[in-house]
This record gives C-alpha cells, sequence and structure tokens, in this order.
C-alpha cells in the first residue's frame, strides 16, 4: 500500500467517523415546509421528483396547481392515468396572469385554489401536499402570504409535508419554512430562441 493510498484512507476514515457522529444526533422527524424559489428551472420538476417519491414508498399525496391551466403536462398525464389512487391532482389556474388579463377573476381562481390546498393539507391522509406556483398568487396578493403562514403553523398535521414552489417567495414564507431552495439562473435555451419543449418544460 502506497503512502498516498495510506493518507486517503486515513483521511477517509475520518470523515466516515464525523459524519457517523453528526448523523447520530439527527433523529427527529416531522412534517417539513418546503419552499422552492428563484429564477432558475427545475422549481415544480424538484418538487414533482418529491411527489413521486411518495407515489413510489406508497405514501398518498395530492397536488394543487395555482397558475397553470388545462394543458397538457408530463407529470399530469402521468398521475393522472396511472397513480391516480395514490395522488390527487387539483389544476386550478387558468394560466399566467399576462394571458387571463383579468384580476378579479385571477383572484377568485386563487382563492378556490387556496380552499382545496387547505381541504388537501387538512386531511393527515396526505403525506404529501405540493401547492405549485403558489409563490406566484401570493407574489401578486392574490392570496395573503400572512395567512398562508398562520394556517400553516396552525393547522397543518404533524407529519405532513407541504412544498411550495414558484418565483419570488416572500419574506414570511422562506421565514416560516424548513427548507428553502433559490433556484439561480446560469445559462438558459430561451435566450438563444429556443421554445419550451416536451420533456424538459411539461
Amino acid at each position: 500500500m502506497t503512502d498516498d493510498t495510506e493518507r486517503h484512507n486515513a483521511k477517509m476514515a475520518k470523515k466516515k467517523a464525523a459524519r457517523e457522529k453528526i448523523m447520530s444526533t439527527k433523529t427527529e422527524e416531522k412534517g417539513l415546509v418546503i419552499v422552492h424559489t428563484g429564477k432558475g428551472k427545475g422549481k415544480s420538476s424538484a418538487a414533482f421528483g418529491m411527489i413521486f417519491r411518495c407515489i413510489a414508498h406508497d405514501m398518498p399525496c395530492a397536488v394543487v396547481q395555482f397558475i397553470k391551466g388545462g394543458m397538457s403536462t408530463g407529470e399530469r398525464d402521468l398521475i393522472l392515468t396511472t397513480f391516480a389512487d395514490k395522488c390527487q391532482f387539483h389544476t386550478m389556474g387558468e394560466g399566467f396572469t399576462w394571458e387571463t388579463q383579468d384580476k378579479s377573476r385571477d383572484i377568485e381562481v386563487a382563492q378556490a385554489a387556496w380552499a382545496k390546498a387547505k381541504e388537501l393539507i387538512r386531511d393527515p391522509a396526505n403525506r404529501m401536499v405540493l401547492l405549485d406556483e403558489i409563490n406566484i398568487a401570493m407574489r401578486y396578493d392574490y392570496i395573503d402570504v400572512d395567512e398562508v403562514v398562520a394556517f400553516l403553523k396552525a393547522e397543518k398535521p404533524e407529519m405532513t409535508h407541504v412544498v411550495l414552489t414558484g418565483r419570488n417567495a416572500k419574506e414570511p414564507l422562506i421565514e416560516a419554512a424548513d427548507l428553502v431552495t433559490e433556484m439561480e439562473l446560469v445559462k438558459h435555451p430561451f435566450r438563444s430562441g429556443v421554445k419550451a419543449q416536451a420533456g424538459v418544460e411539461f
């Protein structure tokens, strides 16, 4: 055994022991409030990855889409056709605000989506509830962020995970969340004239 190999093995053994010591202190389980925000791509994609993990673990879950309209997406079609018994899916939005151009209607639709979200979160059978693009609805004050935070603190069952996605998450939500990820935009093909494509964006 060379000196380099011995040094490497000793370093990895030390790192393993330190890691095991840290992991031994992590014993709590709880339902998390998870926020995916930022200008980069991947907020909803990452959230749906967790939804599919729940499905794979036979954990009942649910999705409420606050902004996206009735357009076909891969994740929605797969869940509705294959996993509807494990994951409820509610597309409540009618499209992005620049498409609808009707603020009063956008507020009405967002409030209806929030009512459905509260119903699903209150049901302890649902182990995860994804509120897709709710941050956009809160950004435009279609839904009051303080009301959302208060509800999550007071009424979310102890073991239910709630995932909230969308750009420009407001500070009260970020403060209240257990896990916050900000997707940073480095480069995007849209800027080079490439349109949204199946399997990548939807």
